[in-house]
């Protein structure tokens, strides 16, 4: 699933992500290490996982889009 990156908060590795229809989505430092990366800047395009559904869904894996 794609996002765009909305906040990040460097000290703590955790943010959100805004899904195509607008919708915020936390992430936690867990699903930002899972990712491997260093740095997260407000607009990427990132690509998400996820498990759950509704208000139980929660990011696993945050990383950059490549195409």
């Amino acid at each position: 699933m794609q996002a765009t990156a909305y906040t990040y908060d460097p000290d703590t590795r955790s943010g959100q992500v805004l899904l195509d229809d607008g919708t915020p989505v936390p992430f936690d430092g867990a699903a930002f290490d899972a990712g491997g990366l260093r740095l997260l800047r407000p607009g990427q395009r990132v690509r998400i996982e996820t498990e759950g559904d509704g208000e139980g869904r929660r990011i696993t894996l945050v990383t950059l889009q490549t195409f």
